[in-house]
C-alpha cells in the first residue's frame, strides 16, 4: 500500500479582537482559499470605524477571491487584477454611513515553486527560511517612511502618536497603488501575513523564535497572537502561515521584480505583466524557428542551433536576473531629530484611527 504523499503546503489561521478593542468588533479579517498547484491567501485590516471597516476588510477578501478565480491570464496579472476589483468593490460601498472606510490588503499567491505578493497599506508578510527571518514588505505609512529616512527607529516607530497614519489603503481613489513580486519557495519555507496588531507590538526577535518551533501553522498562529495580547493587544490581531512542504518547479512565466521605488498604479503594472508575456512569447517563438531551420535546412543545422541556443540563453539569463531574493530584515535605523507633521495626502481613505 502506497503511503500518502505529502501536501504541497499547509496553512492556519486566527484573528483575535485583542484586547483594548471597544465593542469587541474585529476589523481584520483573513482568507485561505485552495488552488490546485498552491493556494491564495490575504489579511485585510479595516478602518474608518467599527461597522466599517469590519464591511471594507470582508468586501475587500471577498471581491479578490472572486476576481482571481474568474480572471484569465498569467497569475501576477490575475492578482493585480483582483487587487484593483477588490479596491473599486470597497469604493463604491464607501457611502452614506460608510463614506471614508477603507482597508489595507496583503494577498499572497502560492503558484508551484513560486510566491506572489500584492500589498497595499501597512499588514506585513515575513518568510523564515533557514532560521533567519527575511521581511518582504515596507509599510505603505508616515512613521515608515520616517525609519526608511533615518529619522526614527523601529522601537520609536511602534509607540509614535501617528503609527496608524497610513499612506496607501484601498478604498482611496479609483485606481489602486500596490507593490507586486514575486520569489522562488523552497521546501521548509514558513510564510507569515499579519496585520499590525501582531507586527506592531511583537518584535522580530519574539516573531522568530516562535516562527522557529516545529509546531502546525495554527497553534504557531495561536501562539503569536498570544504574544500580541501579552504585550497589551491594542488592536486587532491578525496572523496567518503558510508552510511550504513539497512546492513544485518554479512557474514558467517571470516573476515579478521587487522594485524599491514603493507601490505603483495597478494599470502600470499590468502593462509591465504584458510586457513580460511578450518575452515568454519571443522566447517560444525564437525555440520554434530555431528548431524549423534545423529541419529546413539540415545541412546547416550546426550554426543555426548554435545561434539558437544562444540567443535563447541571453533571452533567459535577462528574465533570470529580473528575479530577486527576499531583501533580508532591516537593522534599527539611527535617530534623527526635527520631525515634521505627516505629509497631506490625495488619498482620502489612507488615514486611520486604531485604538
Amino acid at each position: 500500500m502506497r503511503a500518502p504523499a505529502t501536501p504541497v503546503l499547509t496553512s492556519g489561521l486566527l484573528t483575535d479582537v485583542g484586547r483594548q478593542r471597544q465593542g469587541g468588533v474585529n476589523q481584520d479579517a483573513a482568507l485561505a482559499l485552495d488552488l490546485p498547484q498552491g493556494g491564495l491567501y490575504a489579511v485585510a485590516d479595516g478602518m474608518g470605524g467599527h461597522a466599517a471597516g469590519e464591511l471594507a476588510a470582508n468586501l475587500a477578501l471577498d471581491a479578490l477571491s472572486q476576481a482571481y478565480l474568474d480572471a484569465r491570464g498569467t497569475p501576477p496579472a490575475r492578482l493585480a487584477g483582483a487587487v484593483q476589483a477588490a479596491n473599486v468593490t470597497v469604493l463604491r460601498h464607501a457611502v452614506g454611513e460608510y463614506v471614508g472606510m477603507g482597508t489595507t490588503l496583503l494577498a499572497a499567491l502560492i503558484d508551484r515553486g513560486a510566491a506572489l505578493l500584492a500589498h497595499v497599506g501597512d499588514s506585513r508578510a515575513y518568510l523564515l527560511r533557514g532560521g533567519q527571518l527575511h521581511r518582504l514588505t515596507e509599510d505603505h505609512s508616515w512613521v515608515a517612511e520616517q525609519v526608511r529616512l533615518g529619522h526614527m527607529t523601529e522601537d520609536e516607530a511602534r509607540d509614535h502618536q501617528w503609527r496608524s497614519v497610513v499612506s496607501n489603503a484601498l478604498g482611496g481613489e479609483e485606481r489602486v497603488r500596490l507593490e507586486l513580486y514575486g520569489l522562488e519557495v523552497q521546501a521548509g519555507d514558513r510564510l507569515l501575513l499579519c496585520s499590525d496588531g501582531l507586527s506592531a507590538v511583537v518584535t522580530d526577535q519574539d516573531m522568530l523564535t516562535i516562527l522557529a518551533r516545529p509546531l502546525p501553522p495554527e497553534a504557531t498562529a495561536r501562539l503569536l497572537i498570544n504574544a500580541a495580547n501579552d504585550g497589551g493587544g491594542p488592536d486587532n490581531i491578525t496572523a496567518l502561515i503558510v508552510d511550504l512542504q513539497r512546492p513544485g518547479r518554479a512557474p514558467s512565466y517571470a516573476l515579478p521584480p521587487r522594485r524599491d521605488d514603493g507601490p505603483m498604479y495597478v494599470d502600470t503594472l499590468l502593462s509591465a505583466q504584458r510586457g513580460s508575456s511578450l518575452h515568454s512569447y519571443i522566447l517560444l517563438m525564437l525555440a520554434y524557428f530555431t528548431l524549423l531551420g534545423i529541419m529546413l535546412v539540415p545541412e546547416r543545422r550546426v550554426p543555426i542551433g548554435l545561434i539558437g541556443t544562444v540567443l535563447l540563453l541571453v533571452l533567459l539569463v535577462g528574465q533570470r536576473l529580473m528575479r530577486r531574493p527576499p531583501a533580508p530584515l532591516r537593522p534599527p535605523s539611527a535617530v534623527l531629530p526635527g520631525l515634521g507633521q505627516p505629509p497631506a495626502t490625495d488619498n482620502s481613505a489612507v488615514t486611520e484611527t486604531r485604538a
